[in-house]
């Protein structure tokens, strides 16, 4: 045992003796490093990205705010809203009171086709990022993915003459269609191309789910079936959320694909047999070249575009309220 009997006298502590105290090295303060080489040239990067997605936003708006107000000058909000006919794109385009502005049959329209894709794309789309997600092997993930991704990539252009030439005749032999245009078939072919988009962002929110809750999950005597849909999915529930709704954000504004398959003449019906003009079908049709600059069909081109930037900017609030409540933080 060390001697303490000086340190008795001396009145010292033997418990200092035999631990020393802790070395104190200089302060070192990690906010004054020098930042990596580039570091600086990819953040100003990243804000300047931001900033030009933020003025992008703004230069939409003002570029549709001038010509927007210009024609509820001529037509009443009302009217425009909640009228049932729309002729802006029949005979003459110089004349404000010989047309109908009734936007309702372009919105309904626009409706029909966007809830007949989520149909498809939400089973098939969740479906595949279960399935990559719990079930695939690694080797078969890195397969599958890319090339469900491929679906994104291809032209909407050609998924149009695919819904017309080739899914419309298909759906003729159990349906009934009055014309070649119809909803149904535009419908079911966007759902098919916004497929990757939901199945790939649900995946990644499913596997960013901790590996301990299926863990727990398996301890507590769980299959992988019960631990996906009770634990896996509730947990990822504000990603998957978020690709719902981006899919339905993608659906909306989706054009090509409804001006080739859906019809170009606006009727408000509810039959998805039937053709019917979209919001984005408008668009496609006047902006074409056909509508002189200043009459009222070239300022009702901007009023449409308005209600459909207004409807597409209420879903991602909606998403991101649905997201922040649902979040989960691991």
């Amino acid at each position: 045992m060390p001697d303490t009997t000086a340190d008795t006298a001396t009145g010292g502590s033997a418990t200092k003796r035999n631990h020393p105290p802790a070395w104190r090295g200089p302060a070192v303060d990690l906010t004054q490093q020098h930042p990596r080489r580039g570091e600086r040239f990819i953040k100003a990067t990243m804000i300047t990205a931001a900033w030009v997605s933020v003025a992008v936003t703004i230069g939409i708006v003002l570029s549709l705010l001038a010509p927007t107000v210009a024609f509820f000058t001529h037509v009443g909000v009302g009217d425009f809203l909640l009228g049932t006919e729309w002729t802006a794109g029949f005979g003459d385009k110089f004349s404000w009171t010989d047309k109908a502005w009734g936007v309702l049959p372009l919105v309904v329209a626009t409706l029909i086709v966007t809830l007949i894709a989520l149909a498809v794309a939400v089973p098939l789309g969740l479906g595949a990022a279960i399935y990559l997600s719990e079930y695939a092997s690694e080797r078969v993930r890195k397969v599958l993915k890319p090339v469900l991704e491929v679906l994104a990539g291809i032209p909407t252009v050609v998924y149009g003459f695919l819904a017309l030439t080739i899914i419309t005749p298909i759906l003729a032999n159990l349906v009934h269609f009055t014309t070649i245009h119809n909803m149904l078939s535009p419908g079911i072919v966007m759902g098919f191309m916004i497929v990757p988009t939901v199945a790939s962002l649900s995946e990644d929110a499913m596997s960013a789910v901790p590996l301990a809750l299926r863990q727990g999950s398996y301890a507590l005597g769980a299959n992988r079936m019960k631990t996906t849909l009770r634990v896996v999915f509730p947990a990822a529930l504000s990603g998957i959320v978020a690709a719902i709704v981006l899919g339905f954000s993608r659906a909306v504004g989706e054009t090509m694909i409804v001006t080739i398959a859906a019809g170009s003449r606006a009727q408000l019906t509810f039959d998805p047999r039937e053709g019917a003009q979209t919001m984005t079908g408008f668009i496609a049709q006047i902006a074409s070249g056909d509508a002189p600059q200043g009459s009222p069909v070239y300022y009702s081109l901007f009023a449409v575009g308005a209600l459909l930037f207004a409807i597409t900017f209420v879903i991602n609030l909606a998403s991101i309220r649905l997201v922040r409540k649902y979040r989960q933080a691991y």
